[in-house]
């Protein structure tokens, strides 16, 4: 995959990553959630916390030993020594040039960091700081992804902020990417299924899908909405869902069906709705003229939406609790009859907010209006134009809510 990424941004071969903050734990390189909730107890401010993590990266690009054996002792020393810290920097960059090359340090997952709102804020903030302060540095670059929830919070009122934010960018997948991401992985499947689908390729493109290194590569229109991307996937799964071209068209239905209450759908989801409907086809309707029967595809829209609800109660653990008692309702509906079914099943705000375990909702503060304007934030809501409430299919399905004429929610 990187490689492949070369082609188009040059840089990165010269580039090399190292990890700040991820999912994986690596107590070595960078804090996790209960060590920085002890550090930021003994009075250690999230900005000197992060900076201890950079120097453990810049150690590692000069070549030389950390000055500490220990996180606690290695954030006492940065703060106690500021201008070797900008020093280390300044050689690591220095190096960096010498030997033609960049560094790049990554931090995700930061909602790992911390279980109380107010106190991930400032962790963030800082984090963002440092990475202002790399900016100095032409060899030293730094790389944050955030959740959307987080990136909306108030974590860039900090002086100079601004030059941040004019490098932001929202990772989105259009309906044409999603669409070349699935040629781009069935041209290089292995074995026969491979040759068949590069066949396919071939009969609707006139040619074959170009390879470098063992690895085929799709033409640029297959990466666009065009005739050809749209002709491709018909010869997957035919012109229409059902009988005629009332029921919709598979190349669009099979994404905008997977879109959050934001009109965004993920590659994972997409990519699972596929492989369920392929398999579900195979299963069900094995005489059918093409690989992926209409059926087959809502089939893969229930194994995708049940996928994104546990991927989702991952991200918010407290969305799994409040959705529970909404199972088995019809939407669209008025909110009242969604606020009832929580009053009845919580009894009390305090109650709800209890179950939750992790960061609870944002604003759960502001009574059930305030749970809703969240999850409205993170897609799983939507209020139609009438002000009823709805749910998009992707979390419909997998939280068990009906809706007529649509997807069958998953038992």
């Amino acid at each position: 995959m990187r490689t492949s990424l070369t082609s188009e941004v040059k840089e990165l071969e010269q580039t090399d990553v190292y990890i700040g903050f991820g999912s994986k734990p690596n107590i070595d390189a960078y804090p996790d959630k209960d060590t920085f909730s002890k550090l930021l107890k003994s009075g250690h401010t999230p900005y000197d916390i992060w900076r201890s993590v950079v120097v453990h990266w810049l150690c590692s690009v000069t070549g030389t030993a950390l000055p500490t054996t220990s996180l606690r002792d290695t954030v006492t020393w940065v703060e106690e020594n500021p201008e070797l810290v900008a020093r280390l920097a300044q050689q690591a960059d220095q190096v960096l040039q010498t030997n033609g090359r960049f560094g790049m340090i990554v931090f995700d997952a930061l909602d790992r960091s911390s279980d109380d709102w107010t106190e991930m804020d400032n962790i963030v903030r800082d984090l963002l700081r440092v990475v202002l302060w790399l900016k100095s540095f032409p060899r030293l670059h730094a790389k944050v992804f955030l959740r959307e929830d987080q990136a909306n919070r108030t974590i860039t009122n900090f002086p100079d902020a601004s030059k941040l934010l004019a490098t932001k960018e929202v990772l989105t997948w259009e309906l044409n990417d999603l669409h070349g991401l699935l040629w781009q992985m069935l041209c290089n499947a292995e074995g026969e299924s491979g040759e068949a689908l590069r066949a396919v390729y071939k009969d609707i493109r006139g040619l074959n899908p170009s390879a470098l290194d063992g690895i085929f590569y799709i033409g640029g229109e297959v990466k666009r909405d065009s005739a050809a991307q749209r002709a491709l996937f018909e010869a997957l799964a035919g012109p229409w869902m059902g009988s005629g071209p009332n029921r919709g068209v598979p190349y669009v239905w099979s994404v905008s069906h997977l879109a959050d209450g934001h009109g965004r759908t993920s590659p994972r989801s997409f990519l699972a709705a596929i492989r369920q409907a392929a398999e579900h086809s195979g299963e069900k309707y094995p005489s059918h003229p093409f690989p992926l029967h209409y059926e087959s595809i809502k089939s893969g829209v229930q194994k995708a939406s049940e996928i994104r609800v546990n991927e989702m109660a991952e991200d918010y653990p407290w969305v799994r609790v409040v959705m529970l008692p909404l199972k088995g309702r019809t939407v669209p509906c008025e909110f009242p009859i969604i606020a009832a079914a929580w009053d009845q099943h919580f009894i009390t705000l305090d109650l709800f907010r209890n179950t939750s375990q992790e960061l609870p909702p944002q604003h759960a503060d502001r009574g059930w209006e305030g749970v809703r304007k969240d999850l409205e934030r993170i897609g799983i809501f939507e209020t139609m134009k009438d002000g009823r409430v709805n749910l998009p299919d992707l979390y419909r399905v997998g939280f068990g809510l009906g809706r007529r004429g649509g997807v069958k929610p998953v038992k």
